[in-house]
């Protein structure tokens, strides 16, 4: 067998980067292994009680490994006491993102029980988005600061999937272009777009510890259930997915951004609380093994810089 040229194999060693970019090249990862706390802002809305804990064994309430390993990530929840329409937001300290980048993790959303009606106030909301100064709170009603996704626990409102903006503080309506995707722009789990979503039961260890955590998920629900989320800037353009399934698309020359930081929350869209003893414990969103990592075509650059180095040292 011939001999491979150093170029080649360099290329080569370029496209194998390209194939597993969490290893090469990622800007920022956190799988919550570890207690990193304190590289974390809470930006509380100052309107309701909350809670983040960014190293929350979810084991305690049954839910399995989202990644076959540990079984800690971020737990958020919120409104448990006060009974007042509210939520928060967090991001990770000093990070910046800018150009094209994709934004990957993966969250589970958990509820009282029974599945699909849905127990005593479950109807909150999971966020996660973009373009924030990351030390000012991102909620429904004030997301001028950012790009934010939203998605209801337990599919129980007229509008289940939501982005919020400084274009849309109270949020883009059914039908506006950025649901393009969703045919009709329904933005209700129960639309057929969504159909592919549901039939999920809570793990056997919860409904042993919560025997109220009966049924399964209505068509259209992402909860209980390890849903990969992507939120991929590219040409200006942020799209929001949900296991592969496109939600929204947004021009981001079309809104203001406060900064460059990434964002999760957490928010109840009630004024009043869940009776239930153990909402605090069940009407959670949970985050695990965040990664953000420059666009293929910007991976590509790199490899090439990398290949023009070697180059230039041979």
């Amino acid at each position: 067998m011939g001999k491979v040229s150093k170029s080649r194999s360099l290329f080569a060693a370029g496209v194998m980067a390209l194939a597993a970019p969490t290893a090469f090249g990622a800007l920022y990862e956190e799988n919550f292994d570890v207690d990193n706390t304190a590289n974390w802002t809470v930006n509380d809305g100052g309107t309701t009680d909350i809670l983040a804990d960014f190293f929350y064994d979810y084991s305690a309430i049954g839910v399995p490994s989202a990644g076959g390993g540990t079984t800690t990530g971020l737990k958020m929840t919120a409104n448990n006491v006060d009974g007042v329409f509210g939520g928060f937001s967090v991001s990770p300290n000093g990070q910046s993102f800018t150009g094209d980048y994709t934004v990957s993790f993966q969250m589970w959303q958990n509820y009282v029980g029974p599945l699909g009606a849905g127990g005593s106030g479950t109807t909150q909301l999971s966020m996660m988005g973009i373009g924030t100064a990351g030390n000012v709170p991102v909620v429904p009603g004030n997301p001028n600061d950012s790009l934010m996704f939203g998605v209801t626990l337990d599919g129980g409102s007229s509008v289940d999937y939501r982005v919020y903006s400084s274009a849309a503080t109270t949020g883009y309506v059914d039908g506006d272009p950025i649901f393009a995707a969703a045919g009709t722009g329904n933005r209700n789990g129960s639309h057929s777009y969504y159909a592919g979503f549901g039939g999920d039961s809570a793990p056997g260890d919860q409904v042993t510890a919560f025997p109220g955590q009966t049924g399964v998920t209505d068509a259209g629900e992402i909860a209980f259930a390890w849903r990969d989320v992507v939120i991929d800037v590219s040409g200006g353009i942020a799209t929001w997915s949900i296991d592969g399934l496109v939600i929204a698309t947004v021009d981001t020359g079309t809104v203001t951004l406060g900064g460059s930081n990434i964002l999760f929350g957490h928010h109840d869209t009630n004024n009043s609380s869940s009776s239930d003893p153990n909402d605090s414990l069940l009407n959670v969103t949970l985050i695990d093994n965040i990664v953000v990592t420059p666009e293929p075509a910007s991976l590509a650059l790199l490899a090439l810089g990398g290949v023009t180095m070697l180059r230039r040292r041979r």
